[in-house]
Parts: C-alpha cells; sequence; structure tokens
C-alpha cells in the first residue's frame, strides 16, 4: 500500500473507514483477535538425535492467489533454506507446506500432515488466528509451533511467537526514556485491534520500567476520531505534567494525520518527546514529513538486516519480504542447538536458552511465556535522515535487551 502525503491523509483516513481495508505489515497482519485462549501448561516439545537429519515443517501462506501474500511465502521459504543451508554441523530436513492464504483450517490440516510425516517442530504459520489453531492442534501431539505472528495473546505453551513485539519495542522505548528523564508517559492509541494490544504494552512498560502513565487517549481510526482527540492530547501537554507522548498508530495512515493535527494544536517533537510503536522509517516518504522529526522509534540492527537483504537479492532476483527473515530466524535457531548437540532442542528448555540466538536483525531469545525479546537501537528522523540514538546492543544483559 502506497505512502500518503500529509494533505491527502484526510481523504485517505475517510477511504480506509469506508472500504475497511487492511494493511499487510509487520504489525498489522499479526494483531488479530486471538482464537481459542493462549495455551500453557508444562515443557513441551520433543527429543531428537542432533547427529542426525532434524526434522522441520514450515507452514507459509501461499496459494491462495494472494501477489503479497504468495510473495511473503516465498521469503519465508527461501529464507528457511538459506538457514537450513548456513546450519554447519546440523543437518535440517526442511519440507514446506501452503496453507492456502493462511487458513486455519488448512494450516491445522497441512501442520498434521507434517507431522504424520515425521516433523518434529513447526515453524509458521502466520497470523494469530491460525498460530493458536495450530498449537492447540500439536499440543496433543507434544510438538513446538514457532509461529511468524507478533502477537503475544498467543503465545504460551506450545505455541511461541518469532514477530516482533509490541511489548519487546515499548519496553526499549520506555526503558530509553526513563534514562532520558521521560518517565511521565501520554498514550494515545486507536481503538482497533492492534491498537488495543499496544496500548496494553505501553501500559506494561510504563510499569515495568518504573515510569509514570501520564494518561490514556483512545480515538477512532477516522478524520473526525483523530480531530476530537487533538485538544485532549494538546491539553494534556501543555499541562506541563506529560514528558513523551507515545502513539500506537498502527494505521498506515494515521500516524501522518494524527501528527499533523497535533502539529497544528502546538504540540510537535520540539515541544514534548514523541514515540511511536510502529517504523516510522517505513514507508520512506515519512522522512520527508516535518511533524515526525525528533519522534523516537525502535529498529533492528540495520547493519546486520542489510547484509541479509543483500545475499537474499543476489541469490533470488528480488527484495525478501520485511517478515521473510523470520524463517531464518527459527530455522537457525533450531539449527544452532542442533549443532550444540542439544537433544532438547526442540523442547521449551532448548528453544528458551538463556544465551538467545544471533538473527537477522539481531539477537533475540524465545521466553518461557512464548513471547520474545529482540535486541532493538531506537533510532529519531533529523534532515529526513535515520539517526541511531542507542545501537541495538549484541547481546542480553545490557540496557534495552
Amino acid at each position: 500500500m502506497t505512502a500518503i502525503a500529509p494533505h491527502r491523509a484526510a481523504s485517505r483516513l475517510r477511504g480506509i473507514v469506508l472500504r475497511g481495508a487492511a494493511v499487510l505489515s509487520a504489525f498489522v497482519l499479526a494483531a488479530c483477535e486471538p482464537g481459542a485462549g493462549a495455551l500453557t501448561g508444562p515443557s513441551t516439545g520433543q527429543m531428537i538425535d542432533p547427529r542426525q537429519p532434524v526434522p522441520v515443517a514450515l507452514l507459509v501462506p501461499g496459494g491462495s492467489g494472494n501477489a503479497d501474500l504468495n510473495w511473503l511465502s516465498r521469503s519465508l521459504t527461501n529464507s528457511a533454506r538459506l538457514a537450513a543451508s548456513d546450519a554447519q554441523g546440523a543437518i535440517i530436513d526442511l519440507r514446506v507446506y501452503e496453507t492456502n492464504g493462511d487458513n486455519p483450517a488448512t494450516a491445522v490440516a497441512r501442520a498434521n500432515e507434517a507431522v504424520d510425516a515425521g516433523a518434529k517442530v513447526i515453524i509458521g504459520p502466520l497470523f494469530a488466528e491460525s498460530a493458536n489453531a495450530v498449537g492447540n492442534a500439536m499440543q496433543g501431539r507434544d510438538v513446538n509451533v514457532l509461529s511468524f505472528s507478533n502477537n503475544a495473546d498467543i503465545a504460551g505453551g506450545n505455541v511461541f511467537v518469532l514477530g516482533n513485539t509490541f511489548a519487546n519495542v515499548a519496553d526499549r522505548l520506555v526503558g530509553y526514556g526513563v534514562r532520558q528523564n521521560k518517565r511521565r508517559v501520554l498514550m494515545v492509541a486507536e481503538n482497533d485491534v492492534a491498537g488495543r494490544v499496544g496500548a496494553h504494552a505501553i501500559e506494561r512498560a510504563v510499569a515495568r520500567n518504573g515510569a509514570t502513565l501520564a494518561g490514556r487517549v483512545t480515538h477512532p481510526v477516522s478524520q473526525q476520531g483523530i480531530e476530537g482527540v487533538t485538544p485532549q492530547i494538546a491539553q494534556a501537554v501543555q499541562s506541563g505534567r506529560v514528558d513523551a507522548v507515545f502513539m500506537t498508530a498502527n494505521n498506515q495512515a494515521v500516524l501522518p494525520y494524527l501528527t499533523e493535527k497535533l502539529a497544528a494544536a502546538g504540540v510537535t517533537g520540539q515541544v514534548t518527546q514523541f514515540m511511536g510503536l510502529t517504523r516510522w522509517d517505513e514507508p520512506a516518504s515519512r522522512l520527508r514529513l516535518p511533524a515526525l522529526e525528533n519522534g523516537w522509534f525502535a529498529i533492528p540492527d540495520t547493519s546486520l538486516s542489510g547484509q541479509f537483504n543483500n545475499r537474499y537479492r543476489a541469490a533470488h532476483g528480488e527484495n525478501p519480504h520485511a517478515l521473510g527473515s523470520l524463517a531464518y530466524d527459527g530455522v537457525s535457531a533450531i539449527a544452532a542447538l542442533a549443532r550444540a548437540g542439544r537433544r532438547d532442542a526442540l523442547t521449551t528448555r532448548g528453544l528458551t536458552s538463556s544465551a538467545g540466538f544471533s538473527g537477522v536483525n539481531g539477537v533475540f531469545r524465545l521466553l518461557p511465556d512464548g513471547s520474545n525479546r529482540r535486541a532493538l537501537a531506537v533510532a529519531t528522523i533529523r534532515g529526513g535522515q535515520v539517526v541511531i540514538l542507542e545501537p541495538a546492543p549484541r547481546g542480553f544483559g545490557r540496557s534495552g535487551s
């Protein structure tokens, strides 16, 4: 979906409300409403002989005819195969199954087919609803599921999420803000599903980092909704009791319009610190929006991701989808554990190794609750360029890790 210029934001927002258009992005596609309750329970997963090929099933969303999902499916498949070829000292027996656009019933059927054929771990599927369904189906078969979702609400038990979670981003930014004496945080969130998930993540990050929640503002995803809350936000900022405004801004059209209206009301990054739960450097046209200057957002280690993208383009003649690297991370984590001789590589104990793993976008850990922690950099925009304020940690145990 193409970016919108600031002066077109109002009409674009109206169009989104009328059409109910979905935005295929790393956050929105994974922030679906969870199906059955998140899985919890004892340690799960099967033991392996690390000297033998490790049977891994990859569930990708191909087969629906949707061009973007087919591109993502290719990227996930190619990235997983690249990780398998990099698995020196371990052998990954990777088999790929399409889920027809990530249909939950199809995903469950393919997962059962894969396990019947010998798979001992599932990487995928994509959407939270499908991941939850596959997790429920695999629980009785003692198989762990490493989903591409970033919705931690469906994590737990035998389900892990590989996607960068709202909780991870919020914790990174609030923690950095506390160290910069930006402790009083006003949260501004859309009242859609992803906005509610993001708002909860911000609230928890504020509490976890010893900051103060200075207020909550929610708004509909519409021109009128944003205009309706702008005076409330401006009043809170001008009261002197707010150090930072943390926006979920999940919808592609919301961030430009919201910050434009705030600027018109006298609230800018020069007045108070803006924080964003989503990438403010994507699409690249956002770098030219004056209202986003000096706002903080979190990004992965760009040097590592750049190396992967160059390698992928050289091998496949196209850019990888933004989520394609998650498949590389999942396969490489399993390969690293098998290479270390871990018989428990596919179990909860193995997958949640405290040392973590080296991923395409930096180091990451899978946590016992099924969520993850990814090392992120804190970035801002100055003069139309991305500036790194604090680099992503290269290991765990440091600030921001």
